[in-house]
């Protein structure tokens, strides 16, 4: 495994406490940064905080409870962030949902409107309130996690889809405005990860969405980890507003 230097640099990673946030995580305290973890799931937080804790040190390691559609719970959070590390260098938006599967006019206007607030809202609120302080440092990573879904829109999906193009879009406005700041935004899209979030999806879903790989397999969490890692590093000096790759050659554009 290549190494990643993130020494001396603090992350925030939401959705940290499993799948590939935990990965994220796991790899981030492996190149030297320390780690806050984010989550909505308190029980499962301290239990992974625990974990990692054990491994790698109390010290490099934080946790907030957060409801990222909260304006007041994200504020909160980088609060006790700061707190526990004194600065932000990088931030991962991985936290989201997929709401189920069903056709367009099936899905219930409260579950569609739930995902756009997580997976678009959440990243909107928390860029929101970690970039004023990557703009004192003089220094910032932010890496968003879409879906080859954003790109393509996936059937029985809009809700999830959607979230995820704007997501893209997002990234691309705030790399944009940031670009002469040293603060460098990027997303990445991967293709489906067989994770827990497989639990909310139906068989029928998981099949097509296998059915588009050509490497005829799922990405791995830590595969993503290290990609993510990479564009949260000093080596990561050129690319902003972009979106990179992790379809197994489903997206070759």
């Amino acid at each position: 495994m290549n190494r990643i230097d993130l020494s001396g640099r603090v992350a925030i990673i939401t959705g940290g406490a499993r799948g590939i946030g935990l990965a994220t995580a796991e790899r981030a305290l492996e190149s030297g940064a320390e780690v806050s973890l984010w989550d909505v799931d308190s029980e499962r937080l301290a239990r992974t905080r625990a974990e990692l804790s054990a491994k790698h040190g109390e010290r490099t390691i934080s946790e907030a409870v957060v409801e990222l559609t909260d304006e007041s719970s994200v504020d909160a959070a980088v609060k006790k962030t700061l707190a526990a590390h004194g600065k932000i260098d990088v931030l991962v938006n991985n936290a989201g949902i997929t709401g189920g599967n069903g056709t367009t006019w099936e899905l219930a206007p409260d579950v569609w409107r739930r995902v756009i607030d997580v997976n678009l809202i959440g990243p909107y609120l928390t860029c929101r309130a970690v970039v004023p302080h990557m703009l004192k440092a003089g220094y910032g990573r932010i890496v968003n996690i879409a879906s080859i879904a954003g790109k393509e829109g996936n059937p029985n999906a809009s809700h999830y889809s959607a979230s995820k193009a704007g997501l893209i879009g997002l990234t691309k406005s705030l790399g944009k405005e940031l670009a002469g700041k040293n603060i460098l935004v990027n997303a990445v899209t991967p293709a489906a990860a067989k994770t827990e979030i497989f639990d909310s999806m139906s068989q029928q879903h998981i099949d097509y969405m296998l059915s588009k790989i050509p490497m005829n397999r799922f990405l791995m969490p830590q595969e993503a980890a290290s990609l993510i890692l990479w564009l949260s590093s000093e080596d990561c000096a050129f690319s902003t507003g972009a979106v990179f790759d992790l379809s197994g050659g489903r997206a070759t554009y």
